[in-house]
């Protein structure tokens, strides 16, 4: 369902979606994602590393957030702030944070001072040894003790 800016702010948003990390494929993927579903982006700000969109749909950044880490794999974490409330119905503003990983399924990583192989990235970051085969699965909130040789 497509949210309707009629009688609200110009700048109205329900949602922000943060994109850190990220390359060229990846935006155009959401934007394509944003474009066919015709949700309203009030405001697009480039930050450091990345870009935030202000988005009309707080459910479909949501599920913009989980279809970009399904895609390209990456840290998923959404956030919710209360804005106020409306007939004893608290009001909710999400902000979906999507982090591109430094490396991808098949490149060479150094971990705990070994190297490995990135063999998957979903939940979480599956890890193998070449010589001796031995796996490791790591967390994505601890995706920064993985470095890439």
């Amino acid at each position: 369902m497509v949210k309707s800016l009629l009688g609200k702010h110009p700048e109205y948003y329900e949602a922000i979606l943060q994109l850190r990390g990220i390359n060229q494929a990846m935006i155009d993927f959401a934007e394509d994602e944003i474009e066919k579903s015709n949700i309203p982006v009030t405001k697009v700000k480039k930050v450091k590393n990345g870009f935030d969109y202000y988005l009309a749909d707080k459910n479909f950044a949501r599920n913009l957030g989980r279809k970009l880490q399904q895609e390209f794999g990456g840290q998923y974490l959404l956030t919710t702030s209360l804005v106020g409330k409306k007939k004893n119905n608290d009001l909710h503003r999400f902000t979906i944070l999507f982090r591109a990983l430094p490396f991808s399924k098949g490149d060479l990583v150094e971990y705990k001072g070994e190297e490995y192989v990135v063999r998957s990235v979903s939940k979480e970051i599956l890890l193998q040894q070449n010589n001796t085969g031995k796996k490791e699965r790591v967390k994505i909130k601890y995706m920064e003790n993985i470095k890439s040789v």
